[in-house]
């Protein structure tokens, strides 16, 4: 029989930070003191109101393994914050060469012989910094109106959620057959039935989303349309100072036309001026 402690577990109580309608997540760390693999499993009074993973696993020889446990969002708070719900850690040691698939629930059957080792944890909730729902009157704190009407409203038979009645929270603290094995499926299914609001402003995310994209696409047919008229009025300008260029070639080609033909006229006038007068040159010098 073993009789020393095979976990160390650290912090020894799970503290959340609540608000209504909002998740909290704590960390567990387990440390295994012995010298041979230990195999833990994470049970507790209220399964559906919470997500633990991993929930069960293999830690080796001197080795630390940490699970995250999820609180999910709750519509109303607890009377004074005050929480009832447990958790129980089991473990045992088990041969080297399991793995955390291995790991199951008879493992940790009492009647099997073995020794099983259990550590139970208790859930603490705290009020965030910032909560509306405790305002600071006199130096002392004291809940809004708002927030206590809130509350009275929902302190009636089977109103609060996952709240145990007194009976069962006491059988919680002493009997272990209230713990119960952590089912993720259960709590993911749990956590959804409390998410039609946030359901509502994802689809209004949503909403706004898929406007966005169509004013974007409105904006880039615009913005390629612009690009299309530049590229023709570029074009455009492109053609135009191609023919002017044409035109100068051409008139700067009719001007040279226009000299030459005004040499062409003015030559035959001076040819016959000075054949006329050489005639008259040499007429003179042949009769004196």
């Amino acid at each position: 029989m073993i009789t020393t402690e095979l976990l160390d577990v650290q912090p020894n109580e799970l503290q959340f930070t609540f608000e209504v309608k909002k998740q909290s997540t704590c960390s567990i760390q387990l440390g295994n003191r012995s010298d041979q693999c230990v195999a833990f499993k994470v049970k507790t009074t209220s399964p559906k109101k919470y997500c633990v993973r991993p929930n069960a696993g293999i830690i080796k020889p001197k080795a630390t393994c940490d699970f995250t446990v999820t609180m999910q969002a709750q519509k109303v708070a607890p009377p004074d914050l005050q929480c009832k719900d447990k958790f129980l850690i089991q473990c045992t040691v088990v041969p080297f060469g399991i793995s955390e698939e291995d790991v199951t629930s008879s493992m940790f059957a009492k009647d099997s012989g073995k020794y099983v080792e259990e550590k139970k944890l208790r859930v603490v909730l705290t009020s965030p910094p910032t909560s509306p729902a405790f305002l600071p009157v006199n130096g002392e704190l004291k809940q809004d109106l708002c927030y206590e009407t809130s509350v009275e409203k929902d302190r009636v038979p089977n109103g609060v959620e996952n709240i145990p009645s007194p009976q069962r929270g006491a059988d919680n603290v002493d009997g272990f057959d209230s713990y119960e094995d952590m089912d993720e499926s259960r709590a993911v299914k749990h956590a959804e039935e409390l998410k039609p609001e946030k359901n509502a402003v994802e689809l209004n995310l949503a909403k706004d989303f898929e406007e966005l994209k169509s004013k974007l696409r409105t904006v880039n047919l615009k913005l390629k349309e612009a690009d299309l008229t530049i590229f023709k009025l570029t074009e455009e300008k492109s053609m135009t100072t191609q023919e002017k260029n044409m035109l100068k070639q051409e008139l700067e080609l009719l001007r040279k036309k226009n000299n030459a033909r005004r040499i062409m006229v003015g030559f035959p006038v001076l040819y016959v001026f000075l054949v006329a007068l050489i005639s008259i040159a040499i007429g003179y010098f042949a009769h004196p």
